[in-house]
């Protein structure tokens, strides 16, 4: 089957349409598929004709483009040009959608020419016209130019007017002032003048630079040339008289008249410091619910081409409730990995916002969200980032973030951002400005003068474009948008995404060499991340390096003695597999922890799901044991039983950890689930692997938390993620020992500065066999233990004597009850407050012998007995702030915070 993408040629439309049949290719499934007639002879009928097909007036389309692909998106032919029609008109001379870059007072000569017969011939420039003709030839000079002129020539014959379109540019010579003090790449606000901001574009070997925008009509005069600063290579602009809080769009211009071989005279590009975009590409299908006012407000300028920077003085700034927020330590952090896009139905901010009870009920003190930087497309994970200042608008607007960040904080929970530093895509301005583009379309590579990007990548994971991080231009941008995502948005810590990419040592063919020991690597994301901690000494600093040893030791232990040190991720996905499945073949989970890569602190962030392998679940489902009495494969029941087992045996262990978002609910929807439900792989050659499909959400479909037994799982994850995160001795000294064979770990945890009558020595013990099984658990000593799930005593005599653990299940015991009373832990559970945020009122989830509301400082307000469950409580009449809710039943009480807008 061939499908195809055919444009109707309307002037600088075709550009566009080719840019994105070339460009996204992710739609290619949608387009008009061919019809086998005979042989290799297909056909496409555009019924009834071109014009009603694409509903356009008739006469207005005088060429097609027509672009061949296969089913898979394979492209089969190069842009055809067909002419359509009796009547043809050619621009001769300059070409069609160019732009001539002139002297002041210099002419421009015009020709064009016309078939069928004689024609009108109209000039007009910005708007004004010029001349005008009759005949099926036209020759015109403009003389004397000496402002930027935007062309349109007039071509018209039988009622039909054909557009053809041109430029000139002035070329404004070198003005040459000194960037102002305090400035930084990027727009810069002025808060005791909020009628100004100063455009910082950093761009070597450039010769002028004209800003265009809404400001100025996207005509700039002479007065909208960027100055350039004599001792750098950044070029400036005062922007002046501009009205506080209108939203403002522009681009820049960029000129190089004696450009690298392939590479444009002329680039139009976003800033590459936007912090918020438009793109005619994207926004059409950005849903207003999570944006809103994308369509009026925030509209895309017509008549432009790819992205424009938004930009508005006098922003009202965010009411920040938490402003002196304390970071959860390092060493028992527990992070939840979150995709925005598929956690709930609405694939935005707000969702996260709506749920985060959920989040706090778990129990977890930190969460990831995977990239939100404005990536290409809409639907994606974010790692094909275009734009690392700019939010995606498609997860919603940057007051959201903020909300949900200061909601995190409110409840005691880090924020902690993935951001793609190793590479950019195709859209990227850094890209485009110095890009290899040999047949003029506007996309292309880095080229050999590109500052930031290699021509080719440095190592052999390569994806989009490779930023080279020897060049102090791309350390000038990374620390520039560092500094604005902690300082903006409070964002508590980054994860560098894929840094064996920040060498510039190997090839992209030679694995062996990005694997290995690189020392550039190391002292490069050494200088970031001092630089992350001279913003913000605490700022959590997150490794995805997946490397050896020797080389994550080296950012493991750095800055150790100063409570710093780099976390790295440490995926063990297989060896959980592995005990998700039954099997003991390679189960050891010894790596789990730091001691065992010589680590000299816990700085191992390790995890047995993310979001680059597959889910426990579905490999416990589909390649499971399927022998014993409790066989995994096919029986989803036994392979759920064993999900918070697996988070025994990898949670607990001392050190920062991490969970997928829905691991704590066994989700068995395998990773690579298509968008039509059923589930391919990375070697999927048909349609390619579904890896980021967009995902179902049975979670909250099919209400998980209320099931037997997943929310059983949610349960026992939320009591071990607390004693985690409140018992002193998981932040001491662990071994891991297997009993027999991997299959049954244990796992011995101690600290043996505490007192004896405190928790100080912890063992877990689990059996993921597919049989009942007795486990030696060697307890350090006799006496007393406690069953820390419910503070159950048993008596030790001998601490060898074995004790039967069912198939799938685990015992964590204690040389004492933990402090968190099961009583508590279920009343902690059984309480939610929403809304919350609050406005008029909010209500109790379940019913209470009381509810007290103090303010802040202890006052107390209101109190209120036998409180129904859902009962609403009027809070109207109360000031903005945070407000604490004492809630009793059966002579136990918990308290609550409640923020009351």
């Amino acid at each position: 089957m061939f499908r195809n993408y055919i444009c109707p040629y309307r002037s600088n439309f075709k550009r566009k349409c080719l840019a994105k049949c070339n460009r996204e290719l992710g739609d290619n499934t949608a387009q008009p598929s061919l019809t086998l007639v005979s042989g290799n002879i297909y056909k496409l009928d555009l019924t009834s004709t071109i014009e009603n097909f694409y509903s356009v007036s008739s006469g207005t389309i005088s060429k097609i483009n027509i672009v061949l692909r296969s089913a898979d998106g394979t492209q089969q032919t190069a842009d055809l040009e067909i002419n359509v029609g009796s009547f043809q008109s050619t621009l001769i001379s300059p070409s069609e959608n160019s732009t001539t870059i002139l002297n002041s007072g210099d002419n421009l000569s015009i020709s064009a020419s016309n078939t069928n017969g004689n024609a009108d011939y109209t000039l007009l420039a910005n708007g004004v016209s010029l001349n005008t003709f009759t005949g099926s030839t036209y020759n015109y000079t403009d003389t004397n130019i000496t402002t930027n002129k935007n062309y349109e020539l007039q071509i018209t014959q039988g009622g039909i007017t054909q557009s053809k379109y041109f430029s000139v540019v002035i070329n404004p010579g070198v003005l040459s002032e000194n960037l102002p003090a305090n400035t930084v790449i990027g727009i810069n606000y002025d808060n005791s003048d909020t009628t100004k901001a100063t455009l910082v574009l950093n761009a070597p070997g450039k010769e002028f630079i004209y800003v265009a925008g809404s400001f100025n009509n996207w005509q700039p005069s002479s007065a909208y040339a960027m100055k350039k600063d004599p001792s750098s290579d950044k070029f400036w602009i005062e922007l002046v008289g501009l009205t506080p809080g209108q939203v403002y769009t522009y681009q820049y211009w960029v000129f190089d008249t004696t450009p690298t071989t392939n590479s444009q005279i002329l680039v139009k590009t976003a800033d590459p410091c936007s912090t918020l975009v438009l793109s005619p590409y994207d926004d059409p299908y950005i849903p207003s619910g999570s944006f809103p006012d994308l369509a009026t407000t925030y509209a895309y300028p017509a008549g432009q081409e790819r992205e424009v920077t938004v930009l508005q003085t006098g922003q009202t700034p965010y009411n920040w409730q938490v402003t002196n927020f304390t970071k959860p330590s390092k060493d028992n952090l527990v992070v939840y990995e979150v995709l925005v896009r598929d956690f709930d139905a609405d694939r935005n901010y707000q969702d996260l916002i709506d749920k985060v009870n959920y989040f706090k009920n778990l129990g977890v003190n930190a969460i990831e969200l995977m990239p939100v930087m404005e990536f290409e497309g809409n639907e994606s994970w974010g790692y094909n980032t275009s734009f690392h200042m700019a939010l995606d608008k498609y997860y919603g607007t940057s007051d959201k973030l903020k909300e949900f960040v200061d909601l995190c904080h409110q409840n005691g929970i880090a924020v902690i951002l993935d951001i793609a530093f190793n590479h950019a895509f195709g859209r990227n301005p850094m890209v485009r400005m110095w890009m290899n583009d040999p047949d003029g379309d506007g996309w292309g590579g880095p080229n050999t003068d590109n500052p930031y990007f290699n021509t080719i990548a440095k190592h052999s994971y390569s994806v989009g474009e490779d930023f080279n991080h020897t060049s102090a231009d791309t350390k000038e941008y990374v620390k520039r948008t560092v500094q604005y995502w902690i300082e903006e948005f409070k964002i508590d810590g980054f994860r560098w995404d894929l840094t064996k990419g920040f060498t510039q040592a190997c090839t992209a063919s030679d694995e062996t060499c990005t694997n290995a020991y690189q020392q550039d690597r190391v002292d490069i994301l050494k200088d970031y991340a001092d630089f992350s901690w001279s913003i913000d000494p605490d700022h959590y600093v997150i490794f995805e390096h997946l490397g050896t040893d020797a080389e994550e030791q080296q950012w493991a232990n750095y800055r150790l003695n100063e409570g710093k040190g780099i976390m790295m991720w440490g995926e063990m996905f297989y060896n959980y597999s592995q005990l998700a499945k039954g099997y003991a073949t390679n189960a050891d989970i010894t790596r789990m922890g730091h001691v065992s890569r010589g680590f000299s602190g816990k700085r191992l962030m390790g995890y047995p799901e993310s979001h680059d392998k597959d889910r426990l679940m579905y490999e416990a489902v589909t390649y499971g044991n399927g022998a014993g009495s409790y066989p995994v494969q096919g029986n989803l029941t036994n392979a759920l039983n064993r999900m918070a087992s697996l988070g025994a045996v990898s949670l607990l262990i001392p050190g920062p950890k991490m969970i997928w978002h829905f691991q704590e609910l066994g989700m068995d929807d395998s990773i690579y689930t298509c968008t039509n439900g059923t589930v391919n792989s990375e070697t999927d050659t048909t349609t390619g692997d579904c890896k980021l499909s967009t995902k179902p959400q049975p979670q909250w479909v099919e209400d998980w938390l209320n099931d037997a037994i997943r929310g059983a799982i949610y349960t026992k994850y939320s009591k071990l993620i607390q004693l985690k995160t409140t018992e002193p001795v998981f932040n001491g000294d662990y071994a891991i020992s297997p009993d027999a064979n991997a299959i049954k770990p244990r796992i011995y945890i101690y600290d043996n500065s505490l007192p004896a009558s405190s928790l100080k020595n912890v063992v877990v013990l689990a059996n993921f066999s597919v049989a009942d099984q007795n486990v030696t658990p060697d307890f350090p000593y006799t006496g007393t233990w406690y069953d820390l799930m419910d503070n159950t005593p048993i008596t030790v005599s001998s601490t060898s004597a074995q004790i039967l653990i069912p198939s799938g299940q685990f015992k964590i015991y204690g040389n004492q009850p933990a402090t968190l009373t099961a009583e508590t832990f279920d009343l902690e559970n059984e309480f939610a407050l929403y809304p919350n945020p609050a406005k008029e009122s909010f209500s109790v989830s379940s019913s209470a012998d009381s509810i007290e509301i103090f303010s802040i400082t202890g006052q107390s307000i209101l109190k209120q007995s036998n409180i129904e469950a859902n009962q609403v409580i009027a809070v109207a009449n109360l000031k903005s702030g945070v407000y604490l809710i004492k809630i009793t039943k059966e002579n136990k009480s918990i308290t609550k915070k409640l923020i009351k807008n």
